[in-house]
C-alpha cells in the first residue's frame, strides 16, 4: 500500500503530475464548487444531489457523466483510507481554493490521522505574474512539492470554518474574516475578494466578472466571439475560470451587444458599462446561488468593497 496520496484539482494537472514520476496515487476533484449552490456535508446524498441537478440545469451534465467523472472519482478517493500522507494540488485562483475548502473540509471528517500538505501556485520569484501549476516547468513543480506547506490542525480547522462561511445563506460572515496571515493559506483572501465581487454591484447591478466583459469588448474591440474569449480568459485576474463559464456569462449578457463579428456593444451595453442605467432588473435570477447565498439577494458597493443584504 502507497503511504501517499494526491488530490488534484483537473485532469490537465493529473497528467502532467503523472509525468513527474511521484510516488503515490492521484485522485482528481472534478468539480466547480465555486459555481452555483453548495450544501457544508461534503459527499454526502444531499451534497451530490444539489450539485448534479446544478450542473444539470446549467451545463446540461448528464447523469451517466456525473457519475462516471465526479462520483467515482470521489468513491475512490473514500477507498483510500491508509495513506499517511495526501497532497493537495491546488491553483492560486477562486475556482481552485473553493474545491480546496471543500476538499479539507472532508478530510477534517473523514482522514483525521493523515499528514495533509498543501502545494499551491502563485507567485514566482522574480516574477509579479501568477502563474497556474499548469504553466510551471517540471522544475519548478518539484521545488513546490519539496517546499510543500504542512497544515496543522489549526490551518485544517480553519478551512473548515471558511468553507461553511462560503455555504452560508450570507456572505457578509466571509467579508468580516480579514486575518488570513495566521494560516498557511497565502492566496485565500484575494480568492474570498473575488467571490465577493461576484455579488451584483449598485453601480449597474452586474458584477465583477460580467463588468470586465463588457469593458475588454468596449477596449480591446476583440474582431471575433473566439477573440473576445480568449481575451477575457487571459485578462480575468483571481476567477480561474473556463470558457464553459465564460460561455454562459456571455450568453446571459448577449442583449447588451449588438455584433460578435466584430465584438461591438449596444448603446445600452455602453450606457450600463458607464453607470448611467443599471441592468439588475434584467438579469436578476430567483434561484442563482454563490455558494449557500442567493446572488441577487446581495448587493457590492464597489467605493466601499463592502457587501449590503437588500
Amino acid at each position: 500500500m502507497n503511504t501517499q496520496l494526491h488530490i488534484t484539482n483537473g485532469d490537465r494537472f493529473t497528467e502532467r503530475l503523472k509525468s513527474l514520476n511521484l510516488k503515490g496515487d492521484i485522485i482528481t476533484w472534478r468539480e466547480m464548487l465555486c459555481e452555483g449552490k453548495t450544501e457544508t456535508n461534503v459527499g454526502s446524498e444531499s451534497f451530490w444531489k444539489t450539485r448534479f441537478e446544478y450542473l444539470h440545469k446549467n451545463y446540461k451534465i448528464s447523469k451517466s457523466w456525473f457519475i462516471e467523472k465526479t462520483l467515482k472519482e470521489y468513491r475512490a478517493l473514500c477507498n483510500h483510507k491508509q495513506q499517511e500522507r495526501i497532497l493537495l494540488w491546488f491553483d492560486y485562483d477562486l475556482f481552485s481554493h473553493v474545491n480546496m475548502l471543500a476538499v479539507l473540509s472532508w478530510l477534517k471528517a473523514y482522514r483525521k490521522y493523515a499528514e495533509i500538505s498543501l502545494v499551491c501556485s502563485g507567485k514566482q520569484v522574480g516574477s509579479d505574474k501568477m502563474c497556474g501549476l499548469n504553466e510551471l516547468t517540471d522544475e519548478q513543480l518539484l521545488h513546490l512539492y519539496e517546499n510543500r506547506k504542512v497544515l496543522n490542525q489549526d490551518d485544517i480547522e480553519y478551512a473548515d470554518y471558511v468553507w461553511q462561511l462560503y455555504c452560508s445563506d450570507n456572505p457578509i460572515r466571509l467579508e468580516n474574516l480579514f486575518d488570513h496571515s495566521q494560516f498557511q493559506f497565502e492566496y485565500l483572501g484575494g480568492a474570498l475578494q473575488a467571490h465577493l465581487k461576484r455579488f451584483p454591484t449598485i453601480k449597474n447591478g452586474l458584477n465583477e466578472v460580467e463588468n470586465n466583459v463588457l469593458k475588454l469588448s468596449m477596449m480591446q474591440k476583440p474582431k471575433s466571439k473566439t477573440q473576445l474569449m480568449s481575451t477575457v480568459l487571459g485578462n480575468q485576474g483571481l476567477y480561474g475560470f473556463g470558457d464553459t463559464q465564460y460561455e454562459r456569462v456571455i450568453t446571459k449578457l448577449k442583449p447588451l451587444f449588438s455584433s460578435f463579428n466584430p465584438v461591438r456593444l449596444t448603446k445600452k451595453g455602453k450606457e450600463i458599462l458607464e453607470g448611467k442605467t443599471s441592468y439588475y432588473s434584467c438579469i436578476q435570477e430567483n434561484d442563482a446561488y454563490l455558494g449557500g447565498a442567493l446572488k441577487y439577494n446581495f448587493l457590492y458597493n464597489t467605493d466601499t468593497d463592502r457587501i449590503l443584504k437588500l
